[in-house]
């Protein structure tokens, strides 16, 4: 039974009075409510929130924890610098003092792209907004996020296929859903809480429950269907999938027409896939994947989940447009029980996606052109030309800086020890900041201490001191600054269905911590453009206002209808967590009547439109008022002589009754509808579309004939501006399967891809299966989180899993020698290797080998307990997965390739 947990406190604060604060999880993107009870400034009693929409008195074994990150022992209690071999406490002004000098010198010698900004999932909106705008204004693109190495290709595949790269529905519409495939996604241990709302689909819907994935997972244990894939191997998988609906006529061929272009192209693709040649590259039987066809043929409307294991490969947006592709032939989007439902992993990494903490493109989504540019300038009242000028302006291998995507954060590495005549802009990195960042979340990690020892600075900011601080094998030049917890300050965070949610603060910073967004303030003054930076945001007792923050974003984040929301509508919704409906979101009643929990992007106009939010996407049964809408005209209105635009297919009570393009003063005044805008709207539209005109008022006109501002056009399954118009199966890097290589290779070596150069062929070329004969895959635990570094430093978390592991076939460990529970060598096919404690079980099947990746702490067989700064020590350390783990990266987002490699296991 869930109930209260209560801090031992001394006998004297038992009768303090008790002030209970609402906060929302910090681990993954779920979002569930919290109640802390805090007695004299202290985090005393914490309890789920039984009336919150999403969790309704839910919790999983790390939210249950959360008390103990506000309070952590092993968390970092003031600065700390590295000298010679040894962390020394310094002061917060001097250590501020050091690194804007040090990167103000890289800057004068080097150009601002050699300072890499690496930002965080676990800021909130308002700060991984002032993040990206610092970078910004610091002069680079150099700067990136978790998303990356999540669901970059997710965003990329997705909003290519239909318009925006986020989940359609919510985890509480899945009540409704009769059917849900599952690919690549655990959400048994990797999103618990969600759990439950697929349970009550399958317990009062009679859902049923198909799940693909390599490993029988705690989720495969609920399905009515289960297949095991070889890793890699999705689109095949799919395409299988596909032939079957396609033989039997169960496609939805009037959502098709209406609302789909090019699925004769796709069909043709499917064609080849019959089952023998299914069977033959992914190991599924016909049977199996007849089974998954008929399932979720019959039982509609169904959703498509997924999540890293669908993700982190070299054709990873290939994949999400295959999961989209499924779901369109059926007919799934826009519907309540359908859609394609993307579980994040971050509790904010959803809204820092959204505000541009990415290396290709700005707050909402708008991309690096000089517009997109422009149009942030506008919103920040800076000259345009002064913010262009911050910039690096020379031309490296035929591009500038200013338009150019930066180097993501799974190339790093490369951005320090590529040979700097070889990249897109005037010198490598030099200096890092990892703010909020696991650096053992990424690839190639036995790389990674010589691209850390090449740096001439390395700014660790975080509440712990992260691996970062200890696989370095540095002397000096490493500062360790202590942030707080999301606990100890305020604002906004968006959960994956869209919805954002307020947080108050629970506590006051702790030890000798500041606020990240204090941290920002403090260091742009030393760097001399905070004038710029903070124009039209209060500054106080060193702290920019949050709600000063967001009222700036919510100014110019029109392209997803990020504009709608403002911290006092979200502190409504927070106050009346009960009012909210359990299923549709939607609040019966009370101050926020009508409205849709969250107010989940769009959310349209501005906050005096009062739009109530859009719990599902692309939903045409709905006026756009209410939340409705159709599939987005982003790519034009033709291709190839075909048209784009939708037909006969339109939200309720729009005026225009067929396919549309977007909006722009241009259609208003064609449309007979420009003297719906006042006299103040048509001067800020004139000559702008619905995304740049800051009034609103192109937006508000477009609603109020009940258009959406983004245009009606059809989904596209055809996306001819990536390498593969259509997603087709190419093998992993490192593929063990020799000859299907030779059939189904990867893409050519590329000369530049985010300014690096980065490599396919020439690796898979070479033959490792012989070495390394098991395929090595990864994922997560439910104890831990991300890099672990927080969770294993919760002594409430450590406790129930102590050690790294490798799961390994009974078949696989009796013939190398070994058995359950002796310790083994694993090493990848790069030479990483880990020493780790042997799992034998056959949730894995013979040849696969399964890594979770939450551990760090231990590199190739050595502690590094050491190398902590005293009392700062995880609990639990154990051997980072991706020190084993390879090269690999998807040509269109590098995203990296964690989920199929190549590794051997012996014995230690």
């Amino acid at each position: 039974m869930m109930k209260k947990a209560q801090a031992t406190i001394p006998e004297a604060d038992y009768n303090a009075p008790m002030e209970t604060k609402r906060t929302i999880c910090s681990h993954c993107s779920v979002g569930c409510g919290v109640y802390a009870g805090v007695q004299n400034g202290v985090w005393t009693e914490q309890e789920p929130a039984f009336d919150h929409p999403f969790n309704a008195g839910g919790h999983c074994a790390k939210g249950a924890a959360l008390r103990e990150h506000g309070h952590g022992a092993r968390r970092l209690k003031y600065p700390m610098k590295l000298v010679n071999g040894k962390w020394q406490k310094i002061e917060w002004d001097t250590a501020l003092d050091e690194i804007a000098a040090k990167i103000l010198q890289i800057r004068e010698e080097s150009g601002p792209d050699s300072v890499y900004w690496l930002g965080s999932a676990k800021h909130n909106n308002e700060q991984a907004y002032l993040f990206r705008k610092m970078a910004s204004l610091w002069g680079t693109n150099n700067v990136d996020h978790q998303a990356r190495i999540c669901h970059s290709t997710t965003v990329a595949g997705v909003a290519n296929t239909w318009g925006y790269g986020a989940m359609t529905n919510s985890f509480n519409d899945m009540h409704n859903c009769k059917s849900i495939m599952f690919i690549g996604s655990n959400p048994a241990e990797a999103h618990p809480v969600a759990m439950q709302h697929i349970l009550i689909a399958k317990e009062r819907n009679n859902c049923k429950i198909v799940v693909v994935d390599p490993r029988r997972t705690r989720t495969a244990a609920k399905s009515d269907v289960y297949v095991s894939i070889r890793p890699g191997t999705d689109i095949p998988l799919v395409w299988g999938v596909l032939w079957h609906i396609f033989k039997q006529g169960w496609e939805d061929k009037e959502f098709i027409h209406q609302r789909v272009f090019g699925m004769d192209e796709i069909r043709a693709e499917v064609a080849k896939w019959d089952p023998k040649q299914v069977e033959r590259v992914t190991n599924a039987t016909e049977e199996q994947v007849y089974a998954i066809a008929k399932t979720i043929s019959e039982n509609r409307p169904g959703c498509v989940v997924w999540c890293m294991g669908g993700t982190q490969h070299t054709v990873g947006s290939s994949n999400t447009r295959a999961y989209c592709i499924l779901e369109l032939a059926l007919g799934n989007l826009g519907k309540s029980g359908g859609g394609a439902n993307i579980f994040r992993g971050h509790d904010n990494v959803q809204g820092a996606t959204d505000l541009g903490v990415l290396c290709h493109t700005l707050p909402g989504y708008y991309g690096l052109t000089d517009g997109a540019w422009k149009h942030w300038a506008e919103v920040w009242d800076l000259d345009y030309e002064w913010v262009k000028n911050r910039f690096d302006q020379g031309v490296y291998h035929g591009v500038t800086p200013f338009n150019a995507t930066g180097i993501p954060v799974s190339r790093w590495i490369d951005g320090v020890l590529e040979n700097k005549d070889d990249m897109q802009q005037r010198d490598n990195l030099r200096a890092m900041f990892y703010w909020g960042h696991a650096v053992n979340s990424q690839t190639r990690g036995n790389e990674m201490p010589e691209a850390m020892k090449k740096l001439e600075m390395m700014v660790i900011v975080d509440p712990f001191p992260t691996v970062a601080a200890v696989m370095n094998e540095r002397t000096d030049g490493v500062y360790l600054l202590p942030t707080t917890t999301q606990f100890e300050t305020y604002g906004s965070v968006t959960a994956s269905n869209r919805s954002l949610q307020w947080r108050d603060k629970v506590i006051e910073p702790l030890f000798d911590s500041k606020v990240d967004h204090e941290i920002m303030y403090l260091l742009v003054k030393r760097l001399g453009f905070a004038e710029q930076l903070f124009k039209n945001i209060r500054v106080e007792n060193n702290q920019p206002v949050i709600e000063d923050i967001a009222h700036e974003y919510g100014r110019g984040m029109w392209t997803i209808g990020m504009t709608g929301q403002t911290p006092e509508r979200l502190k409504l919704h927070q106050k009346n967590w009960g009012t909210f409906n359990f299923t549709t979101l939607e609040a019966d009643g009370g101050p926020a009547n009508g409205e849709i929990y969250g107010l989940p992007w769009p959310c349209w106009g501005t906050p005096e439109l009062k739009h109530p939010g859009t719990h599902i996407l692309y939903d045409t049964s709905k006026e756009v008022i209410k939340g409705g809408g159709n599939f987005r005209a982003r790519f034009g209105v033709e291709y190839d002589g075909q048209s784009l635009l939708a037909v006969d297919s339109y939200s309720k009570g729009s005026d225009i009754k067929d396919g549309y393009p977007e909006f722009t003063s241009k259609m208003l005044k064609q449309l007979g509808w420009w003297d719906d805008l006042t006299p103040e709207e048509k001067v800020a539209a004139e000559g702008r579309n619905w995304k740049t005109d800051l009034s609103g008022g192109i937006q508000r006109v477009a609603i109020k004939h009940g258009c959406i501002p983004f245009g009606n056009a059809k989904a596209r399954t055809v996306v001819w501006t990536f390498p593969d118009k259509i997603p087709i199966h190419r093998e992993p890097l490192y593929s063990p399967r020799r000859q299907l290589v030779k059939e189904f290779p990867t893409y050519p070596d590329a000369a530049f891809i985010f300014r690096l150069p980065t490599l396919y062929r020439s690796i898979q070329e070479q033959d490792k299966a012989k070495q390394y004969p098991l395929i090595l895959t990864s994922g997560r635990l439910v104890e831990y989180e991300g890099g672990g570094e927080e969770t294993r430093s919760n002594p409430w978390l450590a406790e129930l899993q102590q050690e790294m592991f490798v799961e390994v076939n009974p078949k696989d460990a009796n013939d190398l020698g070994f058995k359950d529970g002796d310790t083994v060598w694993l090493e990848g096919a790069e030479e990483g290797r880990i020493k780790i404690r042997a799992l034998v079980t056959p949730r894995v099947y013979p040849g696969l080998a399964f890594l979770p990746f939450h551990f760090g702490g231990r590199f190739e067989g050595q502690s590094l307990l050491n190398r902590y700064p005293e009392g700062a020590e995880p609990y639990v350390i154990g051997e980072a997965a991706n020190t084993s783990t390879t090269y690999g990266y998807d040509p269109m987002t590098q995203m990296q390739e964690t989920k199929v490699t190549l590794c051997n296991i012996r014995k230690a």
